[in-house]
């Protein structure tokens, strides 16, 4: 007998299923000795120990992608700057932002 996975499913169930989960989870954690894929868990790479939240540098990803910064006028999708220097993490408003978005 062979098992066939049925239809995937779709993403506005899917975030229901997830909605204790960090909303960062659903995009790949850029930390360097982490990599999580999408919808999964950060982890600590020595040891294998899953995190409870998600690395800050994947968290700074999740507000770059879906929000604008109010404090450097940047839109979705561009990374923050100071007066052009461009930075490595966003704007903490711009992650409060990207949190109200959700409620």
């Amino acid at each position: 007998m062979s098992r066939h996975q049925g239809a995937p499913m779709p993403a506005s169930i899917r975030h229901v299923l997830r909605a204790k989960a960090h909303p960062a989870r659903s995009v790949p954690c850029p930390h360097e000795h982490c990599h999580a894929r999408p919808h999964q868990s950060c982890i600590v790479r020595v040891n294998g120990r899953t995190l409870d939240k998600p690395h800050p540098s994947r968290i700074s990803a999740w507000a770059q992608a879906i929000a604008c910064c109010p404090e450097c006028q940047t839109t979705p999708g561009i990374p923050c700057h100071d007066d052009g220097t461009p930075r490595t993490e966003v704007h903490a408003r711009r992650i409060q932002d990207a949190k109200e978005t959700l409620e």
